[in-house]
C-alpha cells in the first residue's frame, strides 16, 4: 500500500492526529504555500469534552464527530490518509504509517494521549477506558445490557453486581460521567425500568486524592464534591485502585467493590512513536519540546498538545496541562512560525494564555474558573454549555446537540438508549 500523494515543488508538512491542535494547524496553514498531509487513524475529528454524554446514552456520537474529508473539502492543499502512525526515520525525514512511508519537510506530532493504566494488565483488559467516541460507544452497551440483565436475574448477588458502576478518576471526566449516570438512575430507571428497584444502582467515584478536580480552587472543588454527594454518588476519596479481577475493584486498604462497569479515566499517557530518541522523551511519555514546539534536537520535528511537554513557558516551568485550548493556542502559534520561517523571518516563543477551566456535574450544577472570576451553579452550567456548544465542529452538529439539550432538559428523554451490539470484552 502508499499514501499515493504526489510530491510537488511545495514543502510538505506532515500532521499526526486530527485532534483539536492537528485541525487547527491545518485550518490556520491555509493559503500557506504548504503541501499538509493529515494522518489519523480515525476517518473523523472527535469532540472529547462531551465523549461523556455519548457513554450515558445523551447525545449521538455523530453530534460530536465530524468526518476530516468534508472538513476539507475545499481545501486541495491538504491531503487526508487513514492510517497510523509507526515510526519516524528523523535522518532520512520519512514517516513510517501502517499504509506506507511519507517523506516530510516538517513532521509534527499531535496524536494527543491514551488511558494510563499504570502497567496493571488486569486493569487494562478488564476496566472500560472513555477516551474515544468508539470506547463510550462500548461503555453505553455494556451499562444497558447490564441493566437488562438485572432485571431478569434472579440472583440478587449477581443484580447488585451487574448494577454496581465504578468511576476510577476524580478529573472533570469522572466528575461529569459520574453525575450524567447519577441522572440516569434518577430520572429514567424509575420512568422506563419500572420493574427495576433504582435505588439498587450504585455509581461510586473513586479517586486517589483527598479531593476532586484537582487542578481547580478549592472552592470549585468543594461545591463539585457535594453536587456529587447530594446526586447520590458514592465517593471514595485519598483510596488508590490497585486491581481489578473477577469482578471486584480491589482498594489499596484491601476493601473491594463487586462490579461488572468499571471506567477507567484515571490519568493519560502521550501517544507513543517509534523512532525517536528516548532522551527527547519526557514526563508521561510526552516528547520534549521547546519554546517553539519544535522537538529536542530535531530541528524539523515539531510536537503539541497532549503528546508534547514544554517547560520553556515561564508561567509554566513543569508543563502545560492537558487542556484543548493548549493544544489550539499551540497550533495556532506553530502555524505562525512555519510561516514566518518560510519568509524567513524568526519565530516566536509559545506562551499559553490560560482562558479558564470548567465542569459540569449536572443539571444547573457545574464549576467555572474564567479570568479569575469563580462560578458555580446555574450560571456556570450555562456558560459550560455556550462555550462546549462553540467549539463543536459544523453548523448541523451545534444544532443538533442544541435541539438534543433542550429536549432532554424539558423530560429527559434520552435519545440514543439503544444496545446496538453484542460487546465483548477486549
Amino acid at each position: 500500500m502508499s499514501l499515493n500523494i504526489q510530491r510537488t515543488k511545495q514543502k510538505r508538512i506532515v500532521i499526526v492526529g486530527g485532534g483539536f491542535g492537528g485541525i487547527e494547524l491545518a485550518g490556520r496553514l491555509k493559503h500557506s504555500g504548504f503541501q499538509i498531509v493529515l494522518i489519523d487513524k480515525n476517518n473523523y475529528h472527535q469532540f472529547p469534552p462531551l465523549i461523556y454524554q455519548v457513554a450515558s446514552a445523551g447525545i449521538e456520537p455523530s453530534s460530536i464527530s465530524f468526518p476530516f474529508r468534508r472538513l476539507f473539502q475545499n481545501r486541495r492543499d491538504v491531503f487526508y490518509r487513514y492510517a497510523e502512525a509507526n515510526s519516524v526515520d528523523t535522518a532520512h525525514k520519512v514517516l513510517h504509517t501502517s499504509i506506507g512511508e511519507v517523506e516530510y519537510d516538517y513532521l509534527v506530532m499531535a496524536a494527543g494521549a491514551a488511558t494510563n493504566f499504570f502497567g496493571n494488565e488486569h486493569i487494562q483488559h478488564e476496566a472500560y477506558p472513555m477516551k474515544t467516541v468508539s470506547e463510550a460507544m462500548s461503555i453505553r452497551n455494556i451499562i444497558l445490557s447490564n441493566i437488562e440483565k438485572a432485571i431478569s436475574t434472579t440472583d440478587n448477588d449477581e443484580r447488585q453486581q451487574l448494577l454496581n458502576i465504578v468511576i476510577v478518576g476524580g478529573g472533570p471526566s469522572g466528575v461529569e460521567i459520574a453525575g450524567a449516570l447519577s441522572e440516569m438512575k434518577r430520572m429514567v430507571l424509575p420512568r422506563e425500568y419500572h420493574d427495576l428497584d433504582a435505588g439498587l444502582m450504585n455509581i461510586y467515584l473513586v479517586n486517589a486524592d483527598d479531593v476532586l478536580l484537582k487542578s481547580m480552587s478549592p472552592e470549585s472543588s468543594a461545591s463539585a464534591e457535594r453536587y456529587l454527594r447530594n446526586m447520590e454518588v458514592k465517593l471514595i476519596l485519598g483510596k488508590r485502585v490497585v486491581d481489578y479481577k473477577d469482578n471486584l475493584v480491589v482498594l489499596e486498604d484491601g476493601n473491594s467493590i463487586p462490579a461488572e462497569t468499571v471506567i477507567w479515566v484515571s490519568g493519560v499517557r502521550a501517544t507513543q512513536i517509534g523512532g525517536i530518541d528516548k532522551a527527547c522523551i519526557g514526563r508521561g511519555g510526552r516528547l520534549k519540546v521547546d519554546a517553539f514546539n519544535r522537538v529536542e534536537g530535531l530541528n524539523d520535528v515539531f510536537s503539541i498538545g497532549d503528546q508534547c511537554i514544554m517547560t520553556a513557558d515561564p508561567n509554566y516551568p513543569d508543563g502545560h496541562p492537558q487542556l484543548a485550548q493548549v493544544a489550539i493556542q499551540q497550533a495556532r502559534n506553530l502555524a505562525a512560525n512555519l510561516k514566518a520561517a518560510a519568509d524567513g523571518h524568526s519565530m516566536a516563543p509559545f506562551r499559553y494564555r490560560n482562558l479558564g477551566t470548567m465542569a459540569t456535574v449536572g443539571r444547573n450544577k457545574a464549576v467555572a474558573e474564567i479570568a479569575g472570576c469563580k462560578f458555580k451553579g446555574l450560571f456556570a452550567w450555562l456558560l459550560w454549555l455556550v462555550v462546549h456548544l462553540r467549539s463543536i465542529l459544523g453548523v448541523r452538529n451545534k444544532v443538533v446537540v442544541l435541539l438534543n439539550w433542550i429536549w432532554n432538559y424539558i423530560n429527559y428523554k434520552l435519545s440514543l438508549r439503544l444496545i446496538l451490539n453484542s460487546y465483548k470484552r477486549r
